[in-house]
């Protein structure tokens, strides 16, 4: 009992963080696919121990990450789930919650009480972190090991600091803009620590070889790409740390609208004048005085650096991409509140809670892209009679790994178009900013079955699914 009244608001930040985030957990996470192909991947390994020495694809560059990502989080979520998508979701959501825990944990230990309880009841409730909170996919777990990764080198824990670090670049390459943060927390440590940084330098470089191994057999891929990613850069980065000031006040604005201002633009706007105001004021007063907080300026540095790092980026900026900066943007927002005068202090607290509440995901109806997934293969094995047959997806923002997942498990008939095309081809098509019209689609996966008609065509969720079998006059007949 005196635990409970110890720490009851602590306690009450995590139930209301799990709660969020695992409340219909099946129907809300997200399973596109991304989502399938990296269980297909995975189930490779489990079953048939086929190792893989890379990770998911990068959306630009043609890059591959490590894989740690697939061998710690999807791999143990995929066997505690007996092979069902929705484990590795619920990997990330543990993941989530302890990262709020975290939040606390570390504000308290930087600041004081009040910063962290604020801290904590932001991450918890901030839309876009539940968001990134409620499935699997490799830039979710940012935060929380960007998190680590800052806690472990202030304690000078450097080879724990370097796994931390190794997971996040195993996550999203945009982890390598935690580095300039790295080394000016262990570059002002007195003395420098030469011999404890060599092992953890190694650690670093021994994580690479799975990624060397692949592009030993593959020609140079990877390094190729990365490369090619640095040297052709018109539509990637910009590489002139100058070119990034004009970006540097929209781009503040974007970051605390998405994760402070329940990603309300006029609220934003409100949120970002206070936010932006107060950091440089706080900032201009502590040179003024030549008394420094060593963890305000090490937040300070770190939400620059990143701010930096993402406006010299050519393309739009997605909310995932900052996922290194969710832990230093509210953690800073939450101290800098705090330095206000009390009454401010509170109604700004208190409309962040609220803005955060109105706009939280759990108030629209869950999309059941898992469920919906699975029914959809379940109806089509059944209309395929146990025959063999053709599949293909028509979709704007998916891909077809998911529904193939779901096939194989349930050793349904499909066959490849590339190795047979049989008597029936299914295509399910996901209508948004999509026209579903299967009939002489140029889609290789619908082209190469033929001529064809629709036998049959039907909905699931808003899917609709057409049964196409082989007709010389591309006649369309419904059944």
């Amino acid at each position: 009992m005196i635990f409970l009244r110890k720490n009851w608001q602590i306690i009450l930040i995590i139930l209301i963080a799990s709660f969020v985030r695992f409340f219909h957990l099946y129907d809300y996470a997200e399973f596109l696919g991304d989502q399938g192909r990296d269980v297909v991947i995975v189930r490779e390994f489990l079953r048939h121990g086929n190792l893989f020495f890379i990770g998911p694809q990068t959306s630009i560059g043609n890059m591959y990450l490590g894989p740690f990502y697939y061998y710690l989080f999807v791999a143990p979520g995929l066997i505690l789930s007996w092979f069902n998508p929705i484990g590795p979701a619920i990997v990330v959501a543990i993941l989530g919650v302890l990262t709020v825990y975290l939040v606390y944990t570390y504000s308290l230990e930087w600041f004081d009480h009040k910063t962290a309880m604020i801290a904590s009841l932001i991450f918890a409730l901030s839309p876009v972190v539940i968001k990134y909170s409620t499935f699997s996919w490799n830039p979710n777990v940012m935060p929380l090991f960007s998190l680590l990764f800052i806690h472990y080198l202030l304690k000078s824990r450097y080879i724990l600091a370097t796994i931390a670090f190794i997971i996040c670049l195993n996550a999203h390459f945009l982890a390598l803009l935690l580095l300039p943060v790295g080394f000016i927390i262990v570059v002002f440590k007195k003395p420098f620590p030469y011999r404890a940084l060599i092992l953890p330098f190694v650690i670093l470089l021994a994580s690479f070889i799975p990624q060397l191994l692949f592009d030993f057999k593959h020609q140079g891929q990877n390094i190729n790409a990365f490369v090619s990613f640095f040297t052709k850069r018109e539509t990637t980065i910009n590489l002139k740390p100058y070119k990034a000031i004009p970006l540097m006040v929209p781009l503040f604005n974007q970051v605390t609208t998405r994760l402070v201002a329940g990603k309300d633009v006029i609220v934003g706007y409100f949120i970002s004048t206070i936010f932006g105001s107060t950091l440089i004021f706080i900032l201009y007063q502590q040179f003024k005085k030549r008394k420094f907080d060593p963890h305000f300026l090490m937040l300070s540095s770190w939400l620059l650096i990143g701010l930096v790092g993402l406006a010299l980026y050519k393309q739009h900026i997605y909310d995932h991409y900052f996922g290194f900066l969710y832990p230093a943007i509210i953690i800073l927002f939450a101290y800098l509140i705090t330095r206000l005068p009390k009454f401010l202090s509170t109604i700004i607290t208190i409309f962040v809670v609220i803005i955060s509440l109105v706009q939280n995901p759990l108030r629209w109806s869950p999309p059941r892209q898992l469920w919906t997934t699975q029914e959809i293969t379940k109806q089509i094995v059944a209309s395929s009679e146990n025959k063999p047959f053709n599949f293909s997806l028509l979709a704007k923002m998916n891909y077809d790994p998911g529904y193939r997942y779901f096939f194989s498990e349930s050793n349904a008939p499909v066959r490849l178009l590339q190795d047979e095309i049989t008597e029936q081809l299914f295509v399910a098509c996901e209508p948004f900013q999509m026209d579903c019209n299967p009939i002489n689609n140029p889609e290789w996966g619908i082209a190469a079955f033929g001529w064809a008609k629709i036998d049959k065509e039907w909905e699931v969720n808003g899917i609709k699914i057409f049964r196409l079998v082989h007709n010389q006059t591309g006649e369309k007949v419904i059944n």
